[in-house]
């Protein structure tokens, strides 16, 4: 048995050194090197947006009848039309006209049969027999004026580059690197952006659109057989304390001696959801310019997904809240619309406070392009080691704690089994969070107070209230539609 052992730990030696010669040799790093258990330190690249590229429209159609009267002026006879023979295989056909100027058939001559190659004699250009279809703009670059080369191409837009290296910018940026990064740039080109970069937007969102962030069946309460009352409990317990639907069934059994099942909680949830949406959405809240965004996740299906929050830093309501399988630009451009679409003219100094994350900047970029501009204020890492981040940091702070209330509630659902189980949910904690919940920066005041809602005795009848308010909107909305 001792002998055992013994030959066991020598096995186990062996293996060891085996393993250390075959990291070495894998990664040319020692076991033992001090550096082995650090993390390489390399900083993220800074997304920079250049300026506008130039459009060049310039191609355009000829006039055959302007180049008729250049033709005499230049040499005082008038340009005859072509003799044609009357024994030729192949004839112009009567209504073609020149696809460069419009010149007739009788200016036309068959330049290559065997494409239908034509070549007229007004403009000496020729053509093959299509319909004139005009050709799209050229992107060229705004230093050096070289046609920019699409190299990328992104969920919602293209990347376009100048390419030339006598173009000034690139240059410009190449000459201001130190003697060590022009080394790092010899061996790592893609860490350093020197070339003229332009995005071109591809997505067809309209700006400030009432475009909901998800389309919701319409809710019915016909469906919910319990009394209101009973409502009013589930939606407190699961929506205000965060309990879990099984949870919120076992205290309703407990304390009230309600039997009712996970399932239904879910249920109910599910149908007075879509009932204070459109309340929610469109109510005229009173909106600051400081406004601080940032996304966090839920599981949906087994997958992460992505919760774009925008909230108004100073009276503290919840503003946008898209929901999103991917975290990317045209996700933020909707949850920054969603802002947007609540004011009835955007303040000159609006302003929203965010992470590093560069889609926020690509979002700025393209409501810029539709001629809707606001300020971007970058927070980037947890010390402030730039100005902007010295002076936002507080606004960065107070959408992280709210983040944190969030999923503190959400924690104890363990994800959703659909999209619209994961969006009714958000909505109600939206609406909770806006109309109900008490907030410590305002002195324990709701952000949004509703004197009807206020004046209820206990949160079962405020949320029995905001049920019916919410009610009353979507009538006089269909009302004022058919009227």
């Amino acid at each position: 048995m001792y002998n055992i052992i013994t030959n066991l730990l020598v096995l186990l030696q062996v293996q060891q050194k085996i393993i250390s010669i075959l990291f070495v040799l894998v990664t040319c790093k020692s076991p033992k090197s001090k550096h082995f258990d650090k993390c390489d330190n390399v900083p993220y690249r800074k997304l920079i947006i250049d300026r506008m590229p130039v459009f060049d429209t310039t191609t355009k159609r000829l006039d055959y009848t302007q180049l008729l009267n250049d033709y005499f002026t230049n040499t005082g006879k008038h340009l005859k039309p072509v003799s044609r023979n009357s024994d030729a295989k192949f004839t112009v056909p009567e209504d073609l006209v020149c696809t460069h100027c419009g010149a007739p058939s009788e200016y036309l001559i068959l330049h290559k049969s065997e494409t239908f190659q034509y070549r007229c004699k007004v403009c000496k250009r020729s053509f093959v027999h299509k319909p004139f279809a005009p050709k799209q703009p050229v992107f060229r670059c705004p230093y050096c004026g070289k046609a920019l080369v699409r190299i990328k191409e992104r969920s919602c837009f293209y990347i376009w580059k100048c390419v030339s290296l006598d173009c000034s910018f690139y240059k410009d940026n190449f000459n201001n690197l130190s003697k060590k990064e022009k080394e790092v740039f010899k061996l790592k080109p893609e860490n350093y952006k020197l070339h003229y970069l332009y995005r071109e937007f591809t997505t067809e969102f309209l700006p400030l659109s009432s475009q909901q962030n998800y389309e919701m069946p319409s809710g019915c309460l016909s469906k919910i057989y319990s009394s209101s009352h009973t409502l009013g409990l589930i939606l407190t317990y699961n929506i205000n304390y965060g309990l879990s639907a099984r949870a919120t069934a076992s205290i309703l059994y407990d304390v009230h001696g309600l039997k009712i099942s996970h399932q239904t909680v879910i249920n109910y949830r599910n149908q007075v959801a879509p009932i204070v949406k459109p309340f929610l959405d469109n109510y005229p809240y009173e909106i600051s310019s400081s406004i601080a965004g940032d996304e966090t996740y839920i599981r949906v299906v087994g997958k992460w997904n992505y919760i774009f929050f925008f909230v108004d830093t100073i009276r503290k309501t919840i503003l946008s809240y898209h929901t999103s399988p991917n975290r990317d630009t045209e996700s933020a451009i909707i949850a920054i619309n969603y802002v947007l679409s609540k004011f009835k003219n955007i303040p000159q100094d609006l302003a929203f406070t965010v992470d590093g994350n560069p889609i926020y900047l690509l979002a700025q970029y393209w409501f810029s392009q539709h001629n809707i501009n606001f300020d971007i204020h970058q927070v980037i890492g947890l010390t402030n080691d730039d100005e902007i981040s010295k002076e936002f940091r507080p606004f960065k702070q107070a959408i992280e704690r709210h983040n944190r209330s969030f999923k503190s509630n959400a924690r104890s659902s363990h994800g959703f089994g659909s999209p619209y189980g994961s969006v009714a949910y958000v909505a109600l904690f939206c609406t909770y969070f806006n109309f109900l919940r008490p907030h410590m920066a305002l002195d324990y005041n709701v952000p949004v107070p509703i004197e009807e809602v206020q004046k209820q005795p206990h949160m079962p009848a405020k949320w029995l209230k905001l049920i019916e308010l919410s009610q009353q909107y979507i009538l006089q909305h269909q009302l004022h539609q058919t009227a």
